[in-house]
């Protein structure tokens, strides 16, 4: 099938056309809140959830990683203000 150049007025108006059937594909449909609500209840049915022997074993391992990281820093905070009094020679 051949193209037919629009032109002029022509033009303009099925651009217009096009534009607002863009417009009107690109907006959001609401929801109600029950729907909304029970796509959440069943997205969280998908969910694989830790069992308990495995929440305790990731809880222990991220109080770990914290506690290793308090002393890093700790460390790191004194060492600098050390440096800072001698650098500074402050009493």
């Amino acid at each position: 099938m051949a193209k037919t150049k629009l032109i002029g007025n022509d033009r303009k108006e099925k651009l217009e056309q096009q534009r607002k059937a863009a417009i009107k594909a690109n907006r959001k449909k609401r929801r109600s809140p029950a729907k909304f609500f029970k796509d959440v209840v069943s997205e969280l049915k998908k969910v694989t959830w830790a069992t308990p022997k495995e929440l305790i074993k990731y809880s222990g391992a991220v109080l770990a990683f914290i506690i290793v990281t308090a002393i890093i820093i700790g460390l790191m905070d004194e060492g600098l203000s050390e440096l800072f009094r001698i650098v500074l020679k402050t009493p």
